[in-house]
């Protein structure tokens, strides 16, 4: 065993043993499980939250991006910052209400406010089918980082395997108290080895950031641009504005405001997380050091890029330590996202249909479903062939379906009805799936269209059905339902 799978394994081992020792003297319930008791103040919440930010999409795809993408992927940048400038003023109204309710997943804000535990049911299976894609992408970053850092010596499957299982154990111990331990390690360890990478690499193989980017621009003219079509400037702002209003719409994300002390924390994150979100740069610098200095890279290849010139550049000990950061991006987030699934399915599908389960019993069922949902993540992670990125841009096209429903239930006068909200839901996903199962782009599907309006990103469609189709029916409904009241 070389010294980096050491570094590595050790590393993963510390994660094991800060699950079993956050745990300890809690009565790991249901609400501890899985929001810690609401107890966590600033740092941990804006860690847990930044622990889902800074993932293997980040550290590999991210890098992959720049290296096979250029000037798009700065989009990644932008997307955070407008989400945070949102949360100022969307969490506190979500974690109040929430805190009145004694909420514990993202459905059961849905139930409350709408009055429909059906409704829950429905945003509960889209919340999980948007994660299984966010765990692949998770299992197949831990899978990369496993088998490249070991020189080959660990078959990707094989890591795989490894990471699922230890990631499976560590939630049905820890639950969130020990994601929160975690993230304290991962950001101090992931903001070391990014801010190093960035940096000296571009300085080692190019003299300074400058040189290299002069030395793309000879070699791929425009690289480092948008393009005046695809990936246009229309794309890259209408992808911006569809992730941002889907960011805070994942399960594990949402779930992660319940474990606030109060909603001052959320003001707090949101003025420092646009500063934290900079550190993203030097992934980027990363993937655009490694275009000319480890070519041929091709599609789902490109998310190598930052290991394949981490392996060329560094001796085995640096390589473990990188790896070691990487398998930290997909512990943290990877445990959130199998305990949201988990609990989702439990509180907000089973016991909907069997309403004299107990919570005892819920809180069983899910600690038990955490092995089945990552079994069924690792089945479509051997499966699935496509990019980091594209797999998380897939999922943000499901859970931002969520937003328009959502955001409508904070104002006074909630024009949207249970009925309207629900179908606003289905259209809004039924397209996200038809376009994704066919390729489908705006282009394609309105070919005569301008191509400033053909680069669009094709999540709006989907956004735009289900906004209208929600307004007609919660229309008709509460004009129905008034008609009956008067008549009565």
């Amino acid at each position: 065993m070389n010294a980096s799978l050491i570094i590595i394994f050790g590393v993963l081992l510390i994660c094991i043993v800060l699950g079993i020792l956050a745990q300890k003297g809690k009565d790991m319930d249901l609400e501890q499980w899985t929001v810690g008791g609401r107890g966590f103040g600033t740092i941990f919440v804006f860690l847990l939250m930044a622990g889902e930010i800074y993932t293997t999409f980040t550290f590999l795809g991210g890098s992959g991006w720049a290296y096979g993408k250029g000037g798009p992927t700065f989009y990644i940048i932008g997307y955070g910052c407008l989400a945070y400038i949102m949360s100022y003023w969307l969490l506190p109204a979500i974690w109040k209400y929430s805190k009145e309710h004694k909420l514990m997943s993202q459905s059961d804000f849905f139930v409350t406010k709408y009055d429909s535990p059906i409704l829950g049911v429905l945003v509960s299976l889209v919340g999980i089918v948007a994660l299984i894609p966010y765990l692949v992408l998770q299992l197949k970053g831990l899978g990369l980082i496993v088998s490249e850092a070991s020189y080959g010596t660990i078959p990707q499957s094989a890591a795989i395997w490894i990471a699922v299982i230890s990631i499976t154990v560590y939630v049905m111990i820890s639950g969130i108290h020990g994601s929160a331990w975690t993230a304290v390690l991962k950001d101090t360890v992931i903001l070391g080895v990014v801010l190093f990478l960035g940096i000296y690499l571009p300085i080692h193989y190019y003299g300074g950031f400058h040189e290299m980017f002069t030395q793309i621009e000879a070699a791929k003219p425009g690289f480092a641009a948008l393009p005046k079509t695809g990936q246009s400037v229309s794309w890259f702002s209408s992808t911006v504005l569809l992730t941002a209003l889907g960011f805070y719409m994942w399960p594990h994300t949402f779930a992660s405001m319940y474990s606030a002390q109060n909603a001052k924390v959320f003001r707090k994150n949101a003025i420092v997380m646009p500063l934290y979100q900079l550190v993203l740069l030097f992934v980027f610098f990363v993937g655009f050091a490694a275009i000319l200095k480890v070519p041929g890279l091709k599609g789902p290849e490109s998310d190598l890029a930052l290991l394949r010139l981490s392996l060329k550049t560094f001796d085995p000990w640096v390589v473990g330590v990188i790896g070691a950061a990487g398998l930290l991006t997909a512990i943290v987030p990877g445990s959130m996202i199998l305990m949201s699934a988990s609990t989702l399915f439990a509180r907000n599908v089973y016991q909907v249909f069997v309403p004299r389960a107990t919570d005892q019993q819920v809180s069983k069922l899910a600690k038990l479903l955490v092995p089945v949902i990552a079994l069924v993540s690792v089945y479509f992670t051997f499966k699935g062939g496509d990019t980091i990125v594209t797999l998380l841009l897939m999922g943000y096209s499901l859970v931002t379906q969520l937003f328009p429903a959502l955001l409508l239930s904070l104002f006074k006068n909630n024009v949207v009805t249970k009925q309207g909200a629900f179908a606003g839901i289905i259209a809004g996903v039924g397209t996200v799936a038809y376009i994704t199962i066919t390729q489908s782009t705006i282009g394609t599907l309105f070919p005569s269209l301008p191509q400033v309006i053909k680069d669009l990103n094709v999540g709006m469609i989907a956004l735009f059905i289900n906004f209208v189709v929600m307004i007609v029916v919660s229309l008709v409904t509460s004009t129905a339902s008034s008609k009956v009241k008067s008549n009565a």
